[in-house]
């Protein structure tokens, strides 16, 4: 006598697509380097604007702990999101990305001869920075979306050009720093999606000719394409006691800040090069001097520790992955995150241009921490739902 196999009610999912808590499911590595730049950002800031503003010498130490507060939040709300459900979104991104940026042109006040930021009532906000998450996240959905023909050109030179339209409304800001970090972004995910080597080598060729043009013959022609102020950034590095202008004196001083820090730091106390105004910015862009200075190589140890553990999450989450946006995204952002570190901590050595890039986490401002945090729970949701699901085979990073 045979026995009928029962049969579930239509209304009960199979157990494979009963939802489970995977948005629990959180890298604590990843959280431990991103909160701890965060705590080190505000020790460091503390102690080097204590005199900058006139009876509040815990103006930005306040703003940053706040700023920092948010991110946090923001990151775990990002880390719920199911980030695939964003493919769907690439073209609004992309539009919001290109129109943000746009806005910056008729909203924003000049500073310092640059139009970035967009003031509003609780903070100003710079939509170039929210535009390097954005960006990831619409030409991933783009190269997903033409994942069969991704080794070949017409698919390579599609995504290169939707990746120049912001970074040259970025340029022209003018924003040379995020810029670099847009087309950085751009070629991650070119590598990450597979193209080939023949195709980078085209795509260095000519940013080798652009390059020589804007910088030699285009002015020699008499058209300016580069400010004076931004080709002296760019060659000051290279001999900066010979440059009389600001961008010399930066990263002299810069130096000066380092290399007296020695093992354990001078203090706040006694760091003569912040606490006397001779590190120019160094609660922004020269945030990484003002830790050698203060806290010597063991600060700035523990700070680039944390950042080599920020950008090994990053990678390590890359392939994991459950499918090939998340891959992307993952790469993308990392990517983006591991150039800003070394060009930030490279200017202030030395050994890189002054770009006007800050460091991740660690600089002061509200728009690059809170985007940050985003890009990180961006990659706690990769994470997460990489760890629920397991291993599925080969083919499941086509998904």
């Amino acid at each position: 006598m045979s026995t009928a196999t029962p049969i579930k009610p239509a209304s009960e999912p199979p157990p494979a697509l009963v939802p489970r808590e995977w948005h629990l499911r959180l890298d604590p590595l990843l959280l431990l380097a991103a909160v701890g730049l965060a705590v080190c950002s505000c020790i460091a800031i503390k102690g080097a604007t204590v005199d900058d503003v006139p009876g509040d010498p815990l103006y930005y130490f306040e703003r940053q702990i706040v700023y920092g507060a948010v991110g946090v939040l923001l990151m775990y709300a990002m880390s719920r999101l199911d980030y695939s459900r964003l493919r769907e979104l690439k073209y609004v991104l992309y539009g919001f990305l290109c129109g943000s940026i746009v806005l910056v042109f008729g909203l924003a006040t000049a500073t310092r001869g640059s139009k970035r930021w967009i003031d509003t009532p609780l903070m100003s906000f710079q939509p170039s920075e929210l535009g390097k998450v954005l960006l990831v996240l619409a030409l991933a959905g783009f190269v997903v979306e033409r994942l069969r023909g991704t080794g070949s050109r017409e698919t390579t030179a599609r995504v290169m050009l939707l990746g120049l339209v912001p970074t040259m409304l970025v340029m022209a800001q003018p924003d040379l720093g995020t810029s670099l970090v847009y087309v950085i972004g751009t070629l991650a995910l070119l590598f990450v999606a597979g193209a080939p080597w023949r195709h980078f080598a085209a795509l260095a060729a000519l940013g080798a000719v652009a390059i020589a043009l804007a910088v030699v013959a285009l002015p020699a022609a008499g058209v300016e394409v580069l400010k004076p102020y931004q080709v002296d950034r760019l060659t000051s590095f290279l001999h900066p006691s010979e440059v009389a202008g600001e961008e010399g004196y930066q990263q002299q001083q810069s130096k000066i800040a380092i290399g007296s820090g020695e093992k354990t730091g001078r203090g706040v106390e006694n760091a003569t090069q912040t606490g006397l105004n001779f590190l120019p910015e160094h609660h922004t862009d020269f945030i990484f001097s003002v830790v050698g200075e203060t806290y010597g190589f063991a600060g700035a140890a523990l700070v680039l520790s944390l950042y080599a553990l920020l950008i090994w999450r990053g990678l390590h989450i890359l392939t994991i992955a459950k499918n090939l946006y998340g891959a992307l995204i993952a790469g993308g952002i990392t990517m983006m995150l591991l150039f800003q570190i070394f060009v930030n901590v490279g200017m202030t050595v030395g050994i890189m241009p002054i770009t006007g890039v800050p460091a991740p986490l660690l600089s002061f401002g509200g728009s690059s921490m809170l985007v940050t945090f985003i890009a990180v729970g961006l990659l706690q949701s990769i994470h997460a739902q990489a760890r629920e699901i397991g291993s599925k085979g080969p083919a499941s990073v086509f998904q």
